[in-house]
């Protein structure tokens, strides 16, 4: 239904107004008594061998919610009814801010992908919270955090702090996020010591509490082989517990979308397709160069059950949906964990 009828009436419409009108429709559906159940019925595929234990957390299967998607938490419940293992709110800063004027975001059909410069648009940290404080249960939940436009990168830390502090306790996870495109200079906290001094601040905080978060950082498709080896050193010596890999990127490489076009857009990460390769290319290089000892949340470009299981493959543990979701239907998450039923089914029993 959504290929047939759904997708081509969305697509008429404004980028954004068809976000918020999905998700208005999604909220008042499930609404109606039932509705949530026959989403499950629909959606979720239950086996016992999709679940995955990731750094000290229980997934009851492999495939999430990337954040950018669900900003302030508001459809939490209903979209857990459509499959995911977990769902990563966010990214949330400490006040909340309008992001970036609008139009904002863009749909490229011919690449199956999206440009973005929403700029962080949230609620703010105290209002994510409170609603998540109402969260349901049997749902990872991701808190993916960062800085408000205004705040300079030197005091970048206490914003991040805010976040952590004031969803720690709604939360089962932290990503710390320094790699969106689209806030002045954040990428700027990518550097080594700039990202060394900021991570710890946040893991100082939280090896105080008596059960501290699984702390991760989202990374961004557009760094060097020598920056991501940074990146690992980083990773060790702020104990983190994973890394997202990646989020968008500033390239525009290969596109099908005439020039001009996508020049028109302006500025912005780009997502989907066009960002699969590459992202598996970070997610592989990590893996190896870590040997397999990091967490890898795998993200970028996944639109068919295939592509998850390449993701997965390079050395993802997990992997997460955005774009392929907007353009695939939320028959690509139960696509992909049938995928991965199917495999379990093929791999020989062990030798006893």
């Amino acid at each position: 239904m959504y290929q047939r009828l759904l997708k081509p009436l969305l697509f008429r419409l404004d980028a954004e107004r068809a976000h918020y009108l999905v998700f208005d429709n999604l909220r008042r559906a499930s609404g109606i008594p039932g509705a949530q159940a026959l989403l499950r019925t629909l959606y979720q595929v239950a086996e016992a061998g999709l679940e995955r234990d990731v750094f000290g957390l229980k997934f009851r299967n492999p495939v999430g919610l990337a954040a950018g998607l669900d900003k302030n938490a508001a459809l939490v419940a209903e979209l857990a009814c459509l499959g995911f293992g977990h769902i990563e709110i966010g990214t949330v800063t400490p006040r909340a801010q309008p992001g970036n004027p609008a139009p904002r975001l863009f749909r490229l059909p011919a690449d199956e992908g999206l440009i973005n410069r929403m700029g962080f648009n949230n609620e703010g940290a105290a209002a994510v919270a409170a609603r998540l404080r109402h969260r349901p249960p049997g749902v990872i939940i991701g808190g993916n955090i960062g800085k408000n436009k205004d705040t300079p990168n030197e005091h970048a830390a206490a914003d991040y702090l805010v976040c952590f502090r004031e969803l720690f306790d709604v939360v089962d996870y932290f990503v710390v996020n320094v790699s969106s495109p689209n806030t002045p200079n954040l990428r700027a906290l990518q550097e080594k010591e700039p990202l060394i001094r900021l991570l710890q601040q946040v893991q100082d905080y939280n090896l105080t509490q008596p059960t501290p978060k699984p702390l991760l950082l989202k990374i961004a498709p557009d760094l060097t082989n020598g920056q991501l080896d940074d990146i690992l050193t980083i990773a060790r010596e702020t104990k983190l517990s994973g890394l997202v890999a990646t989020n968008t990127t500033i390239s525009r490489d290969s596109l099908k979308t005439p020039a001009d076009t996508v020049n028109s857009y302006g500025p912005g990460g780009l997502s989907g397709r066009p960002l699969r390769a590459r992202a598996t290319e970070v997610i592989r290089y990590l893996y190896q160069q870590s040997e397999g000892s990091l967490p890898i949340i795998g993200v970028g470009g996944i639109a068919s059950a295939a592509d998850a299981l390449e993701k997965l493959d390079a050395g993802a543990s997990l992997v997460q949906l955005y774009t392929g979701f907007i353009y695939e239907g939320p028959a690509l998450v139960r696509q992909i964990n049938q995928a991965l039923r199917g495999r379990n089914a093929e791999q020989p029993a062990a030798d006893v």
